[in-house]
């Protein structure tokens, strides 16, 4: 397949309207011999180092998978590549918050609705417990899948929150040797050595790998929201962190990063055997979000609000509301993956003890 995501047709009616969120959950690869990726770089897209500019399509020297290549080198997400060069042809909308707060949540709300019908496919959801992955599973009605070491914060939250919703959950437990074995795969599929991506990319590994062998096509995460309705403490705050002197502009700031998210945590998925669903990243959803005006992003100590907000007209009250950590330390495995290193004299006095521990299960898998 030469494109992802969508159809030539698709590609080259926003290519000519200059159309940055054209309905789709993203696209990649060649439209009408042109090298393409979405706004957002909702899918993976490498080229050849040498082959950057507008040759990249007509010598093939492209790839979904940096795996794929000899020297890859990511593709710039809202950019073409034909005969006229490399350029950038969308950027993301900078509409006016949209004033009427109820308006702009029903449309949220509608948005999402968009986002869950257009997916066609035998689903699982990537669950924590926590308010995103919580309105996808009950968008959705599928099965949720939780990972963690046995006595994690996910698991614990997953099951709390699973009962509340009347949700079916799986509990997929990890241990040490689980890490070990995975972490080569995750490493490998992804391209990145270092501790947080590989400590966030082996959690939906694991989970894909489980929805893979119970016979599922998809893995629905909630990758998204937390870029989109002001997840961060550090947008909330506006600290040090982010160069933008408001909550809006520190969201639009989070939002330039997914480019380089993103393929991590489809290409772990991927290498698992399953495809990803991301419903929070539709252009539906994305369109309504940045017509969110302050007050439904941040309020006070509360984030996401305008989600919190769609979200308590489904979900238990104590869903709605509930706070999550990062799935690398819920599940605690960027703790025993730091153990593992440590243990295998990888000490954190040691500059990037992590990721030369995960460089060094590389080279015992390649020799």
């Amino acid at each position: 397949m030469s494109l992802r995501g969508t159809t030539p047709a698709t590609v080259r009616a926003a290519i000519d309207d200059a159309d940055p969120l054209p309905g789709t959950s993203g696209f990649a690869g060649v439209a009408d011999d042109r090298l393409v990726r979405d706004v957002l770089g909702r899918v993976p897209l490498y080229v050849e180092r040498d082959a950057l500019g507008a040759d990249a399509a007509t010598r093939r020297a492209w790839a979904f998978s940096p795996t794929a290549l000899a020297e890859p080198v990511p593709f710039p997400a809202g950019s073409i590549a034909d005969g006229d060069g490399l350029r950038r042809r969308w950027r993301l909308p900078d509409p006016e918050p949209e004033g009427d707060h109820d308006r702009a949540l029903d449309r949220l709300e509608r948005a999402f609705d968009v986002a869950t019908a257009a997916i066609d496919a035998d689903v699982a959801v990537a669950f924590s417990g926590g308010v995103d992955s919580a309105l996808v599973a009950a968008a959705l009605e599928a099965p949720c899948y939780v990972v963690g070491f046995p006595d994690s914060h996910d698991v614990e939250a997953a099951r709390t929150a699973a009962a509340a919703m009347d949700a079916e959950l799986e509990v997929v437990t990890v241990d040490h040797a689980d890490l070990e074995r995975a972490v080569p795969t995750v490493a490998r599929a992804t391209g990145r050595t270092d501790a947080m991506a590989v400590s966030i990319a082996l959690g939906l590994f694991f989970a894909a790998e489980r929805v893979a062998a119970d016979g599922f096509d998809a893995l629905a995460v909630g990758q998204g929201a937390d870029e989109l309705f002001g997840g961060y403490e550090k947008v909330a705050r506006l600290d040090e962190r982010v160069e933008a002197d408001t909550v809006r502009g520190a969201v639009r700031e989070q939002l330039t990063t997914l480019p380089t998210q993103l393929p991590r945590d489809v290409l772990a998925i991927e290498a698992a055997g399953v495809e990803t669903v991301a419903p929070y990243l539709h252009d539906a959803v994305v369109e309504a979000a940045l017509e969110l005006p302050e007050a439904l992003l941040v309020d006070g100590e509360e984030r996401k609000v305008g989600l919190r907000r769609v979200a308590a007209r489904r979900l238990p009250a104590t869903v709605a509301g509930r706070e999550k950590k990062a799935v690398q330390y819920g599940s605690l495995i960027a703790r025993e993956l730091d153990r593992l290193a440590r243990r295998a004299g990888y000490k954190r006095r040691i500059d990037d003890h992590v990721r030369r521990y995960v460089e060094s299960l590389l080279e015992e898998g390649s020799t």
